[in-house]
């Protein structure tokens, strides 16, 4: 019996490493993409055929879709940094809109039987809590408002051209396979990182801003479940307990004295963002299966275990398009 294809853009990142990992075991037939800007080569599924490239080249994307013809694709690939986002506008709309056309246009072309695409809580601007898929959406920064461009062309996709599609808004992801060295995202893999280095965890504001963190593990089954159902359907996925900052952030410090890592904290200067924000999963859960069962301390400790076994990388600094207004912590560089 023939094994069932599955391309899944941003393989190198923390959705696409784990769920690629979660296909190969289950006997799909997993292609990875990544242009690894944002992830590394060795987080990528060693049992997927994998191609570095940017989706920004829609002539070699769509020599793999000839090559490879996939059955599903599922679009992870992303910069993910929705703080940042207002001063890389011209690199945020280039990196997940045009790029996410140049997608949608081979699976159209192509014939994929269904697309996966992973939104964000951020297209909810400031809504009304708990945020529910039938909120209309309004994002209030740059990263918000590329993503629901994109769910909104999926949906015109389907309505001309009949290329079925399903679209998840995950917020606060965390587990192994994150990129813990990118500076402006991944707030825990930033604390986790700054801990094992002796460093301080850097606070926006004052703290009290409030997520839910949700573990990547919980994800897997819904996402594959969506392969096969759910056609056009929107849903939240992740956790269903939330936190101050400042109390993930004394979960951190917790958990570093495991690790022999005594760590203080520091407040900086607020960031634009939104004060709360979680999200109603009922949806999910009444459809999907889903299941939360995040416990923050011991995701945190899986995490502190797997970046101690990590090797040394860069912290890199954006080239920033707009530098008018950009905060002091961004200046500089940072270990």
């Amino acid at each position: 019996m023939k094994k069932e294809k599955v391309l899944i853009t941003g393989a190198a990142g923390l959705l696409g490493a784990n769920f690629s990992r979660y296909l190969s075991n289950r006997g799909y037939d997993v292609i990875g993409i990544d242009n690894l800007t944002g992830g590394y080569r060795d987080h990528v599924d060693p049992h997927s055929r994998f191609y570095f490239m940017d989706l920004e080249n829609s002539k070699f994307l769509n020599e793999i879709f000839e090559l490879e013809k996939p059955d599903y694709v599922y679009h992870f690939a992303a910069y993910a940094a929705e703080g940042l986002s207002p001063f890389i506008r011209s690199f945020n709309y280039h990196n997940n809109v045009v790029c996410s056309s140049n997608l949608i246009n081979s699976c159209i072309n192509f014939g994929v039987r269904k697309i996966i695409f992973t939104s964000s809580m951020a297209v909810y601007g400031e809504g009304q809590l708990p945020f529910s898929e039938n909120q209309l959406p309004c994002p209030e920064d740059s990263y918000g408002i590329a993503k629901y461009a994109i769910e909104l062309d999926l949906a015109l996709a389907k309505r001309e051209f009949g290329l079925d599609y399903a679209i998840v808004r995950p917020h606060n992801v965390a587990g192994i396979y994150q990129n813990i060295w990118d500076r402006y995202r991944n707030v825990i893999g930033i604390w986790i990182r700054k801990s094992l280095r002796g460093m301080p965890l850097t606070i926006f504001g004052d703290g009290t801003q409030v997520r839910s963190f949700s573990d990547i593990q919980y994800y897997m089954e819904p996402f594959l479940r969506l392969m096969y159902e759910c056609s056009g359907e929107v849903f939240n996925i992740g956790a269903d307990h939330y936190h101050t900052i400042n109390e993930v952030s004394e979960i951190v410090q917790d958990v570093a004295k495991d690790f022999g890592k005594t760590v203080d904290r520091t407040w900086v200067e607020k960031r634009n963002e939104v004060h709360v924000a979680y999200c109603d999963h009922e949806k999910a859960k009444d459809l999907l299966g889903f299941q939360d069962r995040t416990n923050l301390r011991k995701l945190v400790y899986d995490m502190f275990l797997w970046a101690k076994s990590q090797p040394q990388r860069e912290v890199k600094t954006f080239d920033y398009e707009i530098k008018n207004g950009i905060y002091s912590f961004w200046g500089g560089n940072e270990s």
